[in-house]
């Protein structure tokens, strides 16, 4: 049997189906995967369960597996350092002593310069997007709120550029998971397939140009339009009835007493974590070179065929004993509480860890049931290569929309996406950058989404008006791509 029948649906659609539900998206891949194993013991639910287990466990015994969850974990490390030794704020700061000198030479753009300065921000701390999110919403809130700018375009602009920038710019904790879940997929180069993908990934590039777009022209439409009325003619930062969320607790992370901010302490870790990726690749590719190539051609093959796991596994862990080494050198933290700082910023992100887990082990099960053969089976006769990027696209928008999270999108459609595009003899890529769009778009518009909330926290917003202020942008972002996957995919 190639596959098992309508069954070979049950793991994905019950997750799908439960992660909307209930929205608690590591339960629902639990029990597909549980009904997964079931159904390939043919009922027995004692041998299904016990393979299920078993299932989670043979996750580590792919390398590629463990070192991508590793790095998941460790990444978590790197982010409190930069936060706790002042990194983060040092940089923002710096950036901001440059901008604002070009704003006081034009006090009449004063305005769209804060604007621009906050979106520029919002793109330089890509490292993580709640780093992103806390920092623009606190660092300009007062600005905005003494230029009459309105806290829902603050919050807009925040969440516009927080996730977008974290998955175009993935040297971080998303770029390790989708890698993670290209190579459960049997990518060979992750790393190389997720950057093949990234020129079809239209929603994030188009929502960045969309809001750099309504801070040179001052577009504002729809209730957004209303909001700005407001400011501007009342000075009232808040609708009437509407209530700010409270932002001024939202700094977890507070720099360590004493030491002074300074953009080196961030700038130097996330250099050598960037800098050790392609040297790394280029080591584990280099035995796929040829002889008579030259030193830069084998060094372009190298980094294609490279180990994107080892890389960013490599890379970050240089990056935090490039770190240590810093962070010692300013007697800003002695050994033990650098060890302590490593040991919390790892259990930090073990949520990511285990997300990586059961992504790896969904999408091992739906491989056993042949998921993706059959959907093609199924979908060829009245689904055509062309239209796959576009309803992968609309799936993934209503999965995200509706659990809240980006990252369980992906979990769930990556593995039955990829499979399904292959049989279909679909642009495999432009389908991956389908899933990582749409996943953006619906975490951009959910309500229910972390992020969309810790953007009206960090700009002490009312929730709701963040919500509905943005959500016109998002969809005309979010149909342009749309459109694009449309075109992209019947001109292919």
């Amino acid at each position: 049997m190639d596959h098992y029948g309508l069954l070979s649906l049950l793991p994905p659609v019950i997750a799908i189906v439960l992660a909307i539900w209930t929205r608690q998206v590591y339960v629902s891949l639990l029990t597909g995967i549980w009904l997964g194993w079931i159904v390939i013991n043919q009922g027995n639910f004692l041998t299904g369960t016990f393979d299920t287990v078993q299932g989670l466990v043979n996750v580590f015994q792919d390398a590629g597996n463990t070192r991508t969850i590793m790095f998941c974990a460790l990444v978590g490390a790197l982010i409190l350092f930069v936060q706790k030794s002042g990194g983060v704020e040092g940089y923002i700061l710096q950036v901001n002593r440059w901008l604002l000198r070009l704003a006081k030479q034009d006090p009449k753009r004063e305005r769209m310069w804060v604007q621009l300065l906050a979106w520029l921000t919002g793109m330089i701390v890509f490292v993580e997007t709640s780093i992103s999110l806390l920092t623009v919403g606190t660092l300009y809130r007062p600005l905005f709120d003494r230029l009459g700018i309105s806290r829902e375009k603050l919050a807009y602009v925040a969440d516009s550029t927080s996730a977008p920038t974290s998955i175009i710019i993935p040297f971080n904790g998303w770029g390790a998971f989708i890698m993670g879940l290209l190579a459960a997929n049997e990518f060979t180069h992750p790393f190389s397939a997720m950057f093949q993908a990234m020129p079809y990934n239209f929603y994030p590039f188009l929502a960045l140009a969309l809001v750099l777009i309504v801070i040179l022209t001052d577009w504002n439409f729809g209730p957004m339009k209303k909001a700005e009325k407001r400011v501007r003619e009342t000075g009232a930062l808040l609708a009437e009835g509407s209530e700010a969320m409270i932002a001024e607790d939202l700094i977890e992370v507070e720099v360590e007493k004493g030491v002074t901010p300074k953009a080196m302490n961030m700038v130097i870790p996330i250099a050598v974590m960037v800098l050790m990726m392609p040297v790394i690749l280029a080591y584990t590719g280099w035995g796929e070179t040829k002889a008579g190539e030259s030193f830069f051609e084998k060094l372009f093959v190298a980094i294609g065929k490279g180990s994107g796991s080892t890389a960013v596994l490599v890379a970050v862990l240089t990056a935090i004993l490039a770190s240590m080494v810093l962070y010692r050198a300013q007697r800003i933290f002695k050994v033990p509480q650098m060890i302590d700082i490593t040991l919390k910023g790892i259990s930090s992100l073990m949520p990511l860890a285990l997300l990586m887990m059961l992504a790896f082990a969904i999408s091992g099960v739906c491989k056993e049931l042949h998921t993706g053969q059959y959907v093609a089976e199924i979908t060829r006769a009245w689904l055509s290569p062309a239209m796959a990027p576009l309803l992968v696209f609309l799936v993934s928008c209503f999965i995200a929309f509706a659990t809240g999270t980006s990252w369980g999108t992906f979990a769930i459609m990556i593995g039955i996406a990829i499979p399904m595009a292959r049989e279909l003899d679909a642009n495999v890529f432009m389908v991956i950058g389908a899933v990582m769009g749409g996943g953006v778009f619906g975490d951009h518009c959910s309500p229910i989404s972390d992020t969309t909330i810790l953007a009206s926290m960090s700009s002490a917003t009312d929730h709701i008006d963040h919500v509905r202020t943005q959500m016109p942008y998002a969809l005309l972002a979010g149909g342009v791509a749309a459109l694009g996957y449309l075109v992209m995919g019947l001109v292919s």
